[in-house]
């Protein structure tokens, strides 16, 4: 199956960050200055690099603010908003956004995690097969802030092992999807819905895919992790310099 020649990426970018307001209390995360710059925009970079033309971010929390920094366009990318009136969660969030186009496929992208992915990796893989939904996953030492993703030998998602109920080396979840139409159309519209939680369980009969990568993942969520932001960035750069 070929790779469609452009797919649309969500971001979202609606969270309050509230576990951050110790150290970073007059902004969203999505802009939590990392490297000396606003964090999203090392997500769009990471999309200029995968070719995506196309950007929609979900915002809420300081939606103004967002807009007036991120703006309508990046390098080749242009940039539109999907703001949320009430918290509908990332499951929410990405199905109202997703009405912003109309691609059979598209991306979404949880916007204060980052993975340092060949993204065009990512899409080779999943249209090398019929598959209606994927979730990017990678190992991390201690899953235990994380819970765990489990999968079989044809990479289908099998199970989830909620936060606190493990530790040790495991496969997480990511928070970078693929999403067919068929799937987005499936989340429930006009309330609070969880894409971990309520949607992706209930889609695995209907077929999850795991896309296993070794690659670096930081969660800028709490100040201990946002701390750690500016070095992991530091070493991004060097890979593509």
């Amino acid at each position: 199956m070929k790779v469609p020649e452009q797919i649309p990426a969500i971001i979202l970018a609606g969270g309050k960050g509230t576990r951050l307001r110790s150290v970073v209390a007059d902004r969203p995360k999505v802009l939590a200055p990392v490297c000396g710059r606003p964090y999203i925009f090392h997500l769009l970079d990471q999309l200029k690099r995968a070719g995506v033309a196309q950007v929609i971010l979900s915002t809420g929390y300081m939606a103004d603010m967002v807009e007036n920094v991120v703006g309508y366009g990046y390098e080749n990318i242009s940039i539109t908003y999907s703001r949320e009136s009430e918290a509908l969660g990332t499951g929410g969030g990405i199905r109202l956004a997703s009405l912003k186009t109309t691609a059979p496929t598209i991306l979404a992208l949880n916007g204060d995690s980052y993975c340092g992915v060949d993204l065009r990796a990512y899409f080779n893989w999943f249209f090398g097969r019929e598959r209606s939904a994927s979730m990017l996953l990678t190992e991390v030492e201690n899953c235990d802030r994380f819970g765990q993703v489990k999968i079989d030998a044809e990479e289908r998602v099998t199970s989830f092992v909620e936060k606190g109920a493990g530790s040790g080396p495991a496969l997480i979840n990511a928070g970078i999807y693929l999403l067919r139409r068929d799937v987005l159309e499936r989340i429930p519209a006009g309330g609070f819905v969880s894409i971990e939680n309520d949607v992706f369980p209930g889609l695995l009969g209907y077929g999850v895919f795991g896309y296993v990568v070794k690659a670096p993942f930081l969660d800028i969520g709490t100040p201990e992790s946002f701390r750690s932001a500016e070095f992991f960035f530091k070493q991004q750069q060097e890979m593509y310099t």
